[in-house]
């Protein structure tokens, strides 16, 4: 069984959709947090980053809790591979030359990364981090998906506004003999060469 990219819509009521949103607020303000460190550092691996920013977010934005603080740093990292370092981007480090890296913003639609620790899906329930507590949901699954949740790796999960308050989950799943996926693969829609991720502003340096 090859991997899979499997998505979830969420089926909120208002009170739910209105804590999803200040989650994504929240995550969007972590990643703005950490842009600025990028640019002055030009550091965005993510095991450098994490040991450059990690304790000052987490003391920062106490109620994101550390495994969101770990997954807004991932979140950069990925971004800016994507921004700095696909050939086909207008601000490839090649074509920047000499001059400073931009400034990424993140806008409050950007997507929100979760793990292990602030997901789970036991039992048909699926069982999420928010601001406010645990978010819990009854789910559905057809049979071909719940057998690749039992026997694939999770590789990425990823919570996605595709409306004003509708949302989605997509699951990136691979085998679990597998090493790893290549630094392309993603629970995120794949991106045309050279387009910047729509949840991204490139403010370029004077």
């Amino acid at each position: 069984m090859s991997q899979a990219l499997v998505r979830i819509p969420l089926n909120t009521a208002p009170e739910q959709a209105e804590r999803l949103l200040a989650l994504q607020r929240g995550f969007a303000e972590l990643c703005n947090a950490l842009a600025p460190l990028v640019q002055s550092t030009r550091v965005w691996n993510r095991v450098a980053l994490h040991h450059l920013a990690y304790r000052q977010l987490r003391e920062q934005f106490p109620a994101m809790g550390s495994q969101m603080v770990c997954n807004a740093i991932y979140s950069v990292s990925r971004t800016c591979r994507m921004v700095f370092q696909h050939p086909g981007s207008p601000f490839h480090l090649d074509k920047l030359g000499g001059r400073a890296l931009p400034l990424l913003r993140f806008t409050e639609n950007c997507p929100v990364y979760f793990d292990r620790h602030t997901l789970s899906l036991k039992q048909g329930v699926l069982s999420m981090f928010t601001l406010d507590g645990r978010m819990r949901f009854q789910l559905s699954l057809e049979p071909e998906v719940l057998q690749r949740f039992q026997t694939q790796k999770l590789r990425e999960v990823v919570l996605s506004r595709v409306a004003d308050a509708a949302f989605e989950l997509a699951f990136l799943l691979g085998e679990a003999a597998e090493v790893g996926l290549a630094e392309s693969e993603s629970a995120l829609p794949s991106l045309e060469a050279g387009e910047i991720p729509e949840y991204v502003m490139v403010e370029e340096a004077a």
